[in-house]
């Protein structure tokens, strides 16, 4: 089912139904400032499982490949990661924006979105439509990038349904989008360190370790 929400001012009404198939245990995909997404709620174990299979099925990576989550705000972030000074200085310049910050999780994330080493991808997109899902939601949503087999971003809602209905419960159309993926930052070591050069500029950046 395609669901079309306004990318600039969300229809609170059609996000309550995102979140209520969210809360449902349903997979979602929506758009975000890099790519569209497809996710569930962190908390809801059958749901994280469910997504793991959906991204072995489209990117053939093991049933438990580490997935990111977004969250609404740099408040919400350090619910669930440990966030030092300067991590907490840096992200507060950089988000809402084109990043994925790898830090060390806290208590609250639940173990089947951890890896060994216990470490989780958090995002704040530059995106009303997934802010206000995890604003109503009350706590985030996992994301794993919508893809061709081939690994090929997909722009646009009607692919996601063509190719993935089968598997996802609701589809947002929240316009097409330019997709690129995120810039990676890893922040839980001593320095941080750039996985993966996408979206976002880092010339913002004090000091980053090229790996």
């Amino acid at each position: 089912m395609i669901l079309q929400i306004n990318a600039e001012h969300p229809q609170p009404r059609r996000i309550d139904q995102v979140v209520d198939t969210l809360k449902d245990g349903g997979l979602v995909a929506y758009p975000t400032d890099t790519v569209y997404g497809i996710g569930c709620d962190i908390f809801n174990k059958h749901a994280v499982e469910k997504l793991h299979r959906l991204v072995a099925e489209i990117k053939g990576s093991p049933d438990h490949a580490p997935l990111s989550f977004i969250c609404r705000d740099l408040s919400n972030i350090a619910e669930y990661a440990h966030v030092s000074d300067y991590a907490y200085r840096t992200l507060r310049r950089m988000l809402p924006g084109g990043y994925t910050f790898v830090l060390q999780a806290t208590k609250l994330v639940p173990k089947v979105m951890l890896n060994k080493r216990k470490t989780v991808g958090i995002r704040v997109p530059d995106n009303p439509i997934p802010i206000r899902i995890v604003e109503r939601l009350g706590n985030p949503i996992a994301t794993t990038s919508a893809t061709h087999s081939d690994g090929d971003l997909i722009p646009d809602p009607w692919t996601i349904e063509e190719l993935y209905g089968h598997a996802v419960d609701l589809v947002i159309d929240g316009g097409y989008v330019f997709p690129e993926p995120s810039t990676v930052i890893d922040f839980s070591g001593d320095h941080p360190q750039l996985i993966r050069k996408g979206k976002g500029p880092v010339g913002d950046l004090e000091y980053v370790e090229l790996i």
